[in-house]
């Protein structure tokens, strides 16, 4: 074998030594977040490289945030959870997927970011939609996740409800108003985007009830200007919880990547790319810096109105629990 080759095959292993290196970490995540962590993941990589000169590849799983977690409980062989409701996380937690103290692992009850629920219509706002009360109106279609499959579709459950009991509602009263929302939607999605697609491409409905992070995501994917934003009166406070996943990193020897993404998700940097997506920081400087993006809203927390999401989720999500006694699905 002559010198020549000896060095092709050299420089061949080498590269292919490199290229086996080089990490890859999957994040499960939930559906409209797909945008925010592209620009993560863009944004890390090179972060990651210049602090610990590791190459690393970042691939995403999104849907449903239900779906996804039952995904991953299933043998998706995920890194790490990026969820919008804890309840997602705690199922895994309960199946030993992610660690029973995953909450602790990181700051704010391990939530880098919040959102909440708001309305977008049509332009123009032709119905004329402010606030709650105005999705009970006949004649007002509304389109909505499915809270069986989507943190999203939870929280604009959970979102209505509260309105109503603050409002000074009974639970029986809050039930009915609730219910007359439902009546009005046509159908029920799976996801976040599916939702948003139904309502931009399918032209179905008259208001999306959506997170406000997926304000940024219509309008770079469907233009300016395709729809109106409401802010209504009251609102819940949502938080986007993230976690290891144990079973994962312990058999690909990742924990240490898996650490750093979710670590990115709370710097300067990840808080930044946060804002820009429409999702509210937790840093408050960069929350006081994009003011003229997250407008005031009286928000109450789950804890506040429902004691917790795991409650929230045994009265009114699970089988036979409050959302089977007032939607039948059509």
């Amino acid at each position: 074998m002559n010198h020549r080759i000896k060095t092709l095959i050299a420089i061949a292993a080498l590269a292919t030594s490199g290229l086996a290196s080089a990490q890859t970490l999957l994040n499960a995540s939930y559906d409209v977040a797909r945008e925010f962590y592209k620009d993560i993941n863009a944004a890390f990589v090179p972060h990651y490289k210049k602090t610990t000169g590791k190459d690393v590849k970042i691939d995403q799983a999104h849907g449903g945030s239900s779906a996804q977690a039952r995904a991953v409980a299933d043998g998706l062989d995920a890194d790490v959870v990026t969820m919008n409701t804890t309840t997602d996380i705690e199922f895994l937690a309960d199946r030993g997927v992610v660690a029973k103290d995953w909450a602790k692992q990181f700051p704010n009850n391990a939530a880098p970011t919040t959102s909440t629920m708001l309305f977008l219509t049509r332009q123009g706002n032709p119905k004329g939609i402010k606030d709650w009360d105005d999705l009970t109106k006949p004649g007002v279609q509304v389109v909505v996740v499915n809270p069986k499959t989507g943190g999203n579709g939870r929280y604009t459950y959970l979102a209505a409800w509260g309105y109503a009991k603050k409002k000074g509602a009974s639970d029986a009263q809050a039930a009915e108003f609730v219910s007359k929302l439902y009546k009005n939607v046509p159908v029920l999605a799976r996801g976040g985007r599916d939702a948003t697609t139904a309502f931009l491409q399918r032209n179905i409905g008259d208001v999306l009830v959506t997170f406000e992070s997926e304000v940024e995501s219509v309008n770079r994917e469907f233009g300016e200007k395709r729809v109106d934003v409401v802010y209504p009166s009251t609102s819940i406070l949502a938080e986007n919880p993230v976690a290891i996943v144990e079973r994962t990193v312990n058999k690909k020897g990742t924990r240490e990547l898996a650490k750093a993404y979710l670590d990115f998700l709370y710097s300067e940097q990840g808080q930044e790319i946060a804002a820009k997506h429409n999702m509210r920081p937790r840093n408050a400087a960069v929350l006081k810096k994009h003011a003229d993006t997250f407008k005031p809203i009286q928000l109450f927390t789950v804890q506040e109105m429902f004691g917790s999401l795991s409650e929230a989720q045994k009265v009114h999500f699970n089988d036979g629990g409050q959302f089977d006694k007032i939607y039948t699905v059509r």
